[in-house]
C-alpha cells in the first residue's frame, strides 16, 4: 500500500538518473514534496478564507422592514416620551431605508447600525433589540434619542386604526407611511 498520493511518473518519463523508467530516490522525494505542498496550499487557502469571513463589528445582518418612530424620554410628571419626527426613518428592505428628504442605505454589523448614504449619512445606532435602537453621539456613547420600530400595539395615528379592521397592520408595517 503506497502512502502517497501522487501519481507515478508514466513509463518512458526521466528520472533524476536521466535513465527513461526508472523512478529513483530522488523522483520519488520531488513527488512527496508535491503532495505536501499541494496539501499545505489547501490548508493555508482556507485558513485565509476563514478571516475573510470575519468582520469587525461582527458579523452583517439586517433590519426588519418597518417605520421606525424617534423620541426623547419624558418624566413622570408628563409624557412618557416626545416625539422628535425629523429622526423617523423606514427600513425598506434588507439595506435600504427612507425618510421623507429621500432614501438612502445602511449597514448594520453585530448590533452597530451605520446609515451610510442619504439624508441620514453618519447617523450611527446601536441595536438594542430587533425593535428598539439607541442613537449614537459622535463620540460613539449612547445619546438620550431612541427609536422604536411601530408593531401592532404602538401604531397610533392617521391610517391607523385599533378596532381590527385590517388597516393596523398595514400601518405596523410602515405601509400607507411612505413618502
Amino acid at each position: 500500500m503506497r502512502k502517497n498520493p501522487a501519481p507515478l511518473p508514466e513509463a518512458g518519463a526521466l528520472s533524476a538518473g536521466g535513465r527513461a523508467g526508472q523512478g529513483g530516490a530522488c523522483g520519488q522525494a520531488v513527488l512527496e514534496a508535491w503532495a505536501m505542498l499541494r496539501y499545505a496550499l489547501s490548508a493555508a487557502l482556507l485558513a485565509a478564507s476563514a478571516a475573510a469571513f470575519a468582520v469587525p463589528g461582527g458579523p452583517i445582518d439586517s433590519l426588519l422592514p418597518g417605520a421606525f418612530a424617534c423620541e426623547l424620554p419624558g418624566d413622570a410628571t408628563n409624557a412618557a416620551g416626545y416625539r422628535v419626527d425629523d429622526e423617523n426613518f423606514v427600513i425598506a428592505n434588507s439595506n435600504s431605508y427612507y425618510t421623507p428628504a429621500g432614501r438612502g442605505i445602511y449597514l448594520l454589523t453585530g448590533d452597530d447600525l451605520v446609515l451610510t448614504s442619504g439624508p441620514k449619512r453618519g447617523d450611527k445606532y446601536r441595536r438594542i433589540t430587533d425593535n428598539f435602537l439607541r442613537k449614537l453621539g459622535p463620540d460613539g456613547k449612547a445619546t438620550q434619542l431612541r427609536c422604536v420600530r411601530k408593531v401592532l400595539n404602538n401604531s397610533v395615528g392617521p391610517g391607523c386604526d385599533r378596532a381590527g379592521t385590517g388597516k393596523s397592520a398595514a400601518c405596523a408595517a410602515g405601509a400607507g407611511n411612505r413618502p
